[in-house]
């Protein structure tokens, strides 16, 4: 288990001190808003070049701006495969780290042109056609992905049989729990098939924190306020685990408050807003969502 000096209430800036980047390039998605801002500003604080990647690219330069530094701006639309496409077709050169960062959140019911549910195409697939896409950049030694995911999990492990809710009564919270265990088993198969390569992958939970994420429901007075956190502490244990020498050579792994969490067989065990599943670190579950997901692109 890996345990660090960092916790609950710290950070990004706090957990990037001292690192040193200079001459790494990494990519940060969802990097407008939210947490994907403090992701990406501690990480050009440690002097790496970092691409923000994102749907609103005149969002994306105003917040390269405000950061400063070497960070770039590219166009990226997770629900649209040709966008990818075109993304990780003009990436040169190599890629040091991939924070998979943007997500949708509890969403109503809604469906892509080829049918996949929203909240797994945007949060899972779009993520998955974009890393295997820049598997060749990121095949540098000690390369790191990170997949933000979410407690969230809990709710549903990934229902093979009804991925796009085609018999199963449509439920926003379920759809996003699958699409945010996915994240993880695709963090462990990342890590068993690319390690040989260099190539790390892990998930990690950033925590409660009020941004754009939760546009679709009004939930703030259900919240323990205790359990709240800034964007700037939401942001550190994506930082920390994309950047600390303690995790060289550690992947398919779960992280939430800058340390390694316990994995848990039933909900209750954990306390709130820690703990992960047993089933998003399986894996046999994880190749097969692999497979699953690759079979699912090829079709598009």
């Amino acid at each position: 288990m890996i345990k660090t000096q960092f916790g609950f209430s710290s950070t990004a800036a706090e957990v990037a001190e001292g690192i040193d980047l200079t001459g790494r390039r990494a990519i940060v998605t969802g990097a407008s808003s939210g947490i994907g801002v403090e992701t990406a500003r501690a990480l050009a604080g440690t002097g790496a070049e970092v691409t923000l990647a994102v749907r609103d690219v005149a969002a994306g330069e105003k917040t390269a701006n405000d950061i400063g530094g070497n960070v770039k701006v590219a166009h990226l639309d997770l629900t649209d495969l040709a966008s990818i496409a075109e993304f990780t077709r003009k990436w040169e050169g190599p890629l040091h780290v991939l924070i998979n960062n943007a997500g949708v959140m509890a969403t109503p019911e809604q469906y892509t042109g080829q049918g996949w549910e929203w909240q797994f195409a945007t949060n899972h697939l779009g993520h998955f056609a974009l890393t295997t896409g820049l598997h060749e950049a990121l095949k540098t030694e000690g390369a790191r992905i990170v997949a933000v995911t979410s407690t969230a999990h809990m709710q549903s492990p990934v229902i093979f049989d009804d991925v796009n809710f085609a018999f199963r009564r449509y439920d926003p919270w379920l759809a996003y729990g699958q699409s945010k265990t996915a994240n993880v088993l695709f963090t462990v198969e990342a890590t068993r098939r690319w390690a040989s390569d260099g190539i790390t992958a892990n998930a990690v939970m950033p925590g409660v924190i009020f941004t754009n994420l939760q546009r679709h429901l009004d939930g703030r007075s259900t919240v323990d306020p205790a359990l709240v956190k800034s964007a700037e502490q939401g942001a550190a244990t994506s930082v920390l685990v994309a950047t600390s020498p303690l995790l060289e050579g550690i992947g398919g792994r779960y992280f939430n408050d800058c340390e390694e969490a316990q994995t848990v067989d039933r909900r209750g065990e954990a306390p709130p807003m820690r703990g992960v599943a047993r089933y998003a670190l399986d894996p046999d579950a994880a190749e097969r969502l692999w497979t699953y997901s690759e079979t699912l692109l090829a079709k598009a």
